[in-house]
């Protein structure tokens, strides 16, 4: 059974993502008018109103047994073939597609780093959540920071918070909130969706991937640090050395989508190979 989780809304075109790389990229992340647009921020205004401390505190514990299913990695990917992003203008073809596409594009161009090939391959397996039966919003879009005011880049920020409980309390409320000045991003407590399920699977299977490709699942979807620019008050001088590995990811995510489909029965072998080095066997999701 088919499971419709579309529109992705992180799909949105921005202008200023990598401008010189993007060129003829512009149609990429392209929610500019109509119904579409009502959709993504329909999506928005329920995650910005239901994303609480508390919410995202109760999916931890909800999902820290990761006892949904047991699978391998190409299992899981194959899985990501039963969500249709049926409104998603960007991707008119499976998505594990679009997961072999971004690993091939970062082995084009890093071709001696095959830890950060594997990541390609992973970096949307979170998506399993919608088969789990969580809301769109809970699974997709851009993530940002719960415990503290929303900054500026936040998409929708001025017109999506104003029914988000804890904009109404005084320990979460302000510009620092919960946190303490540059407490680093691993003390941060990040909206809950596909880029937190995915680093916490991965910590608990103990993925044997260096500190940068954890980095790049956890923060590819915060627009609002990596590409916005916001929440630098939070940072560690450790993240802000990652953010350069996520903005490098975050061009192959974004500019892979293209109409020449893998073969990936060819390329499954070499994938194969990587997840037996990093991650092998069946896994708790």
């Amino acid at each position: 059974m088919k499971v419709a989780v579309g529109p992705d809304p992180s799909l949105v075109y921005r202008p200023e993502v990598d401008p010189e790389a993007a060129k003829d990229k512009g149609s990429f992340r392209n929610y500019t008018s109509g119904p579409l647009l009502d959709r993504v921020f329909t999506t928005y205004k329920l995650m910005h109103t239901h994303q609480t401390v508390g919410f995202v505190r109760r999916k931890h514990a909800q999902f820290q047994s990761f006892s949904y299913k047991k699978m391998t990695v190409l299992e899981a990917v194959d899985m990501l073939d039963e969500l249709v992003d049926e409104s998603d203008p960007d991707v008119d073809f499976p998505n594990s597609f679009h997961a072999f596409q971004t690993a091939e594009g970062i082995r084009k161009a890093h071709p001696d780093k095959d830890w950060f090939h594997l990541v390609g391959l992973l970096h949307d397996l979170g998506k399993v959540l919608a088969l789990a039966g969580e809301p769109q919003w809970a699974v997709v879009g851009d993530t940002f920071p719960v415990g503290c005011r929303p900054q500026a880049s936040v998409v929708f920020c001025d017109s999506t918070f104003q029914d988000n409980p804890d904009l109404q309390d005084p320990r979460y409320s302000t510009e620092f909130g919960m946190y303490q000045p540059h407490c680093g991003l691993e003390n941060v407590l990040m909206s809950w969706g596909h880029d937190e399920y995915m680093y916490q699977m991965m910590k608990f299977n103990n993925f044997s991937l260096p500190p940068e490709a954890f980095y790049m699942i956890r923060f590819h979807s915060f627009y609002p640090w990596h590409t916005g620019g916001d929440y630098r008050q939070l940072c560690s001088e450790q993240d802000l050395a990652m953010l350069p590995w996520v903005r490098e990811f975050n061009k192959f995510d974004l500019y892979t989508k293209c109409p020449d489909l893998p073969d990936v029965d060819k390329l499954r072998p070499y994938y194969q190979g990587l997840i037996d080095k990093y991650c092998p066997g069946v896994l708790s999701w």
